[in-house]
């Protein structure tokens, strides 16, 4: 009998490789020498849903289609019966319209708005508590606390901007302790809109999933995970006190400070089984720390 085999990590994780999303600039250090380092390009793309203009967005620039729908998806703009007819993207014009056989207008959504803490200026158009005042997340979904050791390690030493050129932040969706979708944008809303999107694509279920990401914990990463379905949401870094509010609200698992050993639950740790001994993990490996100490808790 052949022996069974575990399904390989990452169905998509980002390709640090492609010269499309960085640049070398050349500067001095602090002793005054040259120095030549890679930082992440970033550029705007206009979205239009049918013949109206939603937003523009400051991005990496990969994946465009998975980020539209994934953002308009977020924003409640694509609801889940609706037909796309078609996705146009223009790279020289940077911008993308997505078509649907549903007639769509939300001038009045556009009107108001919120621009969130994230970067690149996150905005949520409408009224925000709307957003999760009928959410229902899986009261039955658990996290092993061993899951959050291999996916710490398994994302953190993944190939990836983040480690190539840092002032970027990646989001990936989990199932048990396998990282399966991994995004980067230099904005985490954005990272999460592209997996959103993804998962529509390739009609990808939220049940079993779980949602980490390299930024801080806030109201708005709390709302898009909640709206896509997903019970848990785990960072490395920390969180704002809004973010903990709407997790206790909607009954989300919010993890933070996920770091080698150390983690702090801070909502849904009914959730959690202990079934790791965190004397057994050991320390994070010291270039992330010196990675992470730059530009996880200024993300």
């Amino acid at each position: 009998m052949e022996a069974m085999t575990s399904p390989p990590d990452f169905l998509v994780r980002p390709d640090p490789a492609n010269p499309a999303l960085t640049e070398t600039v050349q500067g001095i250090d602090h002793d005054g020498k040259p120095v030549e380092t890679k930082v992440p390009v970033e550029r705007p793309l206009t979205l239009f849903l049918n013949g109206q203009e939603i937003v523009t967005m400051m991005t990496i620039g990969d994946y465009p289609d998975y980020l539209a729908l994934g953002y308009l998806i977020n924003q409640r703009m694509l609801l889940p019966d609706d037909e796309v007819t078609g996705i146009d993207f223009d790279p020289e014009i940077e911008t993308i319209v997505v078509r649907t056989a549903r007639q769509t207008d939300y001038e009045e959504r556009l009107r108001k708005k919120t621009q969130t803490s994230g970067c690149a200026q996150g905005t949520v158009f409408g009224n925000m508590m709307d957003a999760v005042e009928s959410v229902r997340l899986d009261p039955d979904a658990v996290l092993q606390t061993s899951w959050i050791y291999a996916l710490s390690k398994k994302i953190n030493l993944a190939p990836s901007l983040y480690l190539e050129a840092g002032a970027i932040h990646g989001c990936v969706l989990c199932e048990a302790d396998r990282p399966l979708i991994y995004m980067e944008d230099v904005g985490r809303h954005n990272a999460i809109d592209k997996i959103a999107g993804y998962m529509r694509v390739n009609g990808i279920s939220p049940q079993g999933k779980t949602m980490y990401t390299t930024g801080r914990l806030t109201s708005e990463m709390v709302i898009k995970t909640a709206q896509m379905g997903i019970p848990i949401l785990i960072s490395r870094s920390g969180f704002t006190a809004w973010g903990v509010q709407l997790a206790r609200q909607i009954g989300m698992t919010l993890i933070g400070r996920a770091k080698g050993k150390r983690f702090v639950a801070l909502s849904g740790a009914e959730r959690l089984r202990f079934d790791a001994d965190p004397a057994a993990v050991g320390d994070e490996d010291a270039k992330l720390q010196r990675k992470g100490s730059r530009d996880d808790e200024a993300a």
